[in-house]
This record gives structure tokens, C-alpha cells and sequence, in this order.
């Protein structure tokens, strides 16, 4: 089993914010019909409160099925009511019989609004 990919990601305080990601393996697209997918922002690993979740369930995360893409997203709204400078993220992955696994990790930065 491989280990999480790491990568660091800024969202812009005021902007609509998407990380858009294929996922492969063996040089080959996942196919990602019948998973479900939940991505987690927090102050730091380890702390009880999310300051941020996107999944399936609410909508925030959307899978491409078999063309192995992966889309979450936050509105401009969202992005700006974030008030954190550093955080931490992971996106999981949960396949329709199994167990989750984590596919990404890694810091979040949040570049401040100027503009209001």
C-alpha cells in the first residue's frame, strides 16, 4: 500500500476555491464509481475541530467515476468567513466495500483578502 500523496494548497480569502485532481495508479486512471469522498480542514492534525468539510454527502466533493477525477470545491462565501493563516488538510477516499484510505495530505494556506 502506498502512502498519501503530499501536497500543499492556498486558498485566496474571497475567491471561490477548487482542487481538481485525477487519481492513477500503475500509470492507469482509478476508477472511482461507488466511492464516496471526504476531505477534512483543521487548525492542526489532531485537533477536535473541523474548520472545514467537504465530501459527497454535502455536495462539496464530486467524483468522476471512471474517468478517475476528483473536484472539491468552496464558494467565495465559504473562503471568506476562513480566518486561519496554516492549517492542515486530508482527502480520503472510500471505496463501495472496504476501507477509507487517504489519498492527500498536506498543509493549507490561506493568502488574506485585501478587497472587501
Amino acid at each position: 500500500m502506498e502512502l498519501a500523496g503530499k501536497h500543499d494548497i492556498t486558498i485566496e480569502q474571497g475567491s471561490g476555491f477548487t482542487l481538481p485532481l485525477t487519481f492513477s495508479a500503475d500509470d492507469a486512471v482509478v476508477d472511482l464509481t461507488g466511492c464516496t469522498a471526504k476531505m477534512q480542514i483543521r487548525e492542526k492534525t489532531g485537533s477536535p475541530n473541523v474548520l472545514i468539510e467537504l465530501s459527497t454527502t454535502n455536495g462539496r466533493v464530486t467524483l468522476g467515476g471512471t474517468a478517475g477525477t476528483v473536484e472539491a470545491e468552496l464558494t467565495a462565501t465559504e473562503t471568506a468567513a476562513l480566518k486561519f493563516s496554516k492549517a492542515v488538510y486530508d482527502l480520503e477516499i472510500t471505496p463501495p466495500t472496504g476501507q477509507p484510505y487517504r489519498l492527500l495530505e498536506g498543509d493549507v494556506f490561506l493568502d488574506r483578502e485585501v478587497t472587501r
